[in-house]
């Protein structure tokens, strides 16, 4: 017997859907996004995500910041 369930068999109406509730940490606790007033709203939406790659592209072949060679010359 065969108890796979198909993904693209599944088919669910708006009605049965539940909304996800999206947190963020404000101030050093949590509180859910649908809290927010109209300004912390739009202060969280224009926020930028972190990037590691981004921040790490500074560093030298050897690993070693900017900030780390000019303090050994």
């Amino acid at each position: 017997m065969n108890n796979t369930i198909n993904i693209e068999d599944i088919k669910l109406n708006d009605s049965e859907r539940q909304p996800c509730e999206i947190w963020t940490r404000v101030m050093g606790y949590h509180r859910p996004v649908s809290e927010f007033n109209k300004g912390k709203k739009s202060e969280y939406y224009s926020r930028k995500c972190f990037v590691e790659e981004k921040a790490t592209m500074h560093l030298s072949l050897e690993g070693a910041c900017n900030c780390e060679l000019a303090a050994a010359e």
